[in-house]
């Protein structure tokens, strides 16, 4: 068994594998939901640590549940691992002959392997119900002991299987589970780790309706598909002695295991709604940069001396799966934020202009629009932030409040017609407009500019003047300073 054993103790490293072996690893979602932010680190993770051992990636949908598993899902998923620039050498719409990458697709796989089980009498039917399981769980806990399957069909003779049946019970598939073992292994994240078998009980391999359960789909795929590490969320830690014990039942190779810490919310608590919606659909509609969170990702349980925006190809080549970190990481939408903005900092005019059409009011010529980006971008970090300025420009002034009405009227008439006069001469050119305004009064700096601004947008604060003038309908500015000029 590789990467682990029975009763030893298996490399601590998220190393190369042996010559003739291509490291390969994978990312494997359930399409019971959409793609939350925990689930796309995982996949970024792997990713990365596969472009760092310049091996393969794979997908595999994990889809053996029929009644939660959605086709729309699966699609999302895909969609959203792509938004994020997340590929995959080999998955369901790309397959090889290691396939097929749908486990809805590889029943008889797990029917050769169950088989083999049974002819070698590792698994017995277990008619027992989900009632039963739970009082017994109770009972267990009540008593202090841990929980896990008592063993209460473990010895049904065949004739008592039979009755069962023939009373109309669907009985799921145990494995047997080895008494007095231990199992050993060496996660590459948390170090050295050591169940004893008789605390894990035996556990569901086939559910009544003759589906693989996960411990059983899940392993048997990771060797079936070459897989040889396995990098995924902590709380999945449990789940590997069970999936090791299958593996050395059916003498198929073992990967190399790592659990990386889960993704915790401001209070410390994992990730849900109650922290907003996670979702990676959820921030891609706000309008948020794939690469933003890619950046804040990579630096969530992982350490790394790299401080600046990466590309990808630069977070696989800085990635080491030997500064994963133990302890729960930290989701900070300000922090995420603060990648966001440094994305707005390097793109293009035209991606600008793309990534702010929504918007941008239909019918608005190119040139102004284009000037808008141009002068909100400085101050927006997502497009929803620009909205309001948006309405300024091309739509009606906010009304001010008392104070500002009273400062702006307190400029006087004469300020503002000399305003309102260069703006029908010059047009948004607010140099024109400020000299104007400054010859007429003899105002400077606060005293100047201030009133302007406030009639001119409604607002204290914001962007800078000059450039958001020029996005202005033609005779928009000399409107607005006219009315004060009366």
């Amino acid at each position: 068994m590789s990467g682990s054993t029975i009763e030893g103790v298996a490399s601590s490293q998220a190393s190369a594998p042996g010559a003739g072996t291509v490291a390969t690893t994978r990312f494997a979602p359930s399409p019971t939901g959409e793609l939350h932010l925990g689930n796309a680190r995982t996949a970024l993770f792997n990713v990365l640590l596969a472009r760092h051992l310049h091996g393969r990636f794979i997908l595999r949908i994990e889809d053996t549940d029929a009644d939660r598993s959605k086709d729309a899902h699966v699609v999302q998923q895909m969609d959203d691992l792509r938004w994020l620039g997340i590929d995959w050498d080999a998955g369901p719409d790309r397959e090889d002959d290691r396939g097929p990458y749908r486990q809805s697709q590889r029943a008889a796989v797990y029917v050769r392997y169950f088989d083999e089980l049974t002819a070698n009498r590792l698994t017995y039917p277990c008619f027992c119900t989900q009632v039963e399981l739970e009082v017994s769980r109770r009972t267990q806990l009540a008593a202090g002991r841990p929980p896990r399957y008592a063993g209460t069909c473990r010895e049904l003779s065949a004739e008592q299987q039979e009755r069962k049946r023939a009373a109309g019970i669907a009985p799921t598939t145990r494995f047997l589970v080895p008494t007095g073992k231990r199992v050993e292994f060496t996660d590459f994240v948390h170090g050295p780790q050591s169940f004893l078998s008789d605390d894990i009980g035996d556990f569901v391999v086939r559910r009544a309706d003759g589906s693989a359960a996960f411990f059983f789909s899940n392993a048997v795929d990771d060797a079936c598909m070459g897989v040889t590490h396995v990098l995924r969320g902590e709380d999945h830690l449990t789940n590997t002695p069970r999936q090791l014990m299958i593996l050395e039942a059916l003498k198929l190779p073992a990967p190399t295991y790592g659990h990386v810490s889960l993704l915790v919310g401001p209070d410390g608590a994992p990730l849900s709604k109650r922290h907003g919606d996670p979702s990676v659909r959820y921030y891609r509609e706000r309008g948020y940069a794939p690469e933003a969170i890619a950046n804040h990702l990579f630096r969530l349980g992982h350490s790394t001396s790299e401080h600046g925006f990466l590309t990808l190809e630069e977070m696989g080549r800085a990635f080491d799966s030997t500064h994963l970190g133990r302890a729960p990481a930290r989701f900070d939408e300000q922090q995420l934020n603060v990648w966001q903005k440094e994305w707005v900092n390097r793109i293009s005019p035209d991606v600008a202009r793309a990534w702010l059409a929504p918007i941008v009011p239909p019918g608005v010529e190119e040139h102004a629009a284009r000037a808008f980006v141009d002068a909100v971008l400085p101050n927006v970090v997502l497009p929803e932030d620009a909205r309001g300025w948006a309405d300024i420009v091309f739509g009606e002034l906010p009304p001010l409040t008392a104070d500002d009405e009273q400062l702006v009227r307190a400029a006087g008439a004469g300020y503002f017609s000399a305003a309102a006069g260069a703006a029908a001469v010059n047009g948004t050119d607010l140099p024109a407009i400020v000299n104007a305004v400054k010859v007429a009064t003899g105002r400077t700096g606060a005293a100047l500019y201030r009133p302007l601004r406030l009639a001119l947008t409604g607002r204290t604060q914001g962007p800078e003047l000059a450039p958001l003038l020029k996005a202005m309908p033609p005779g928009k500015a000399r409107e607005r300073l006219a009315r004060f000029a009366a």
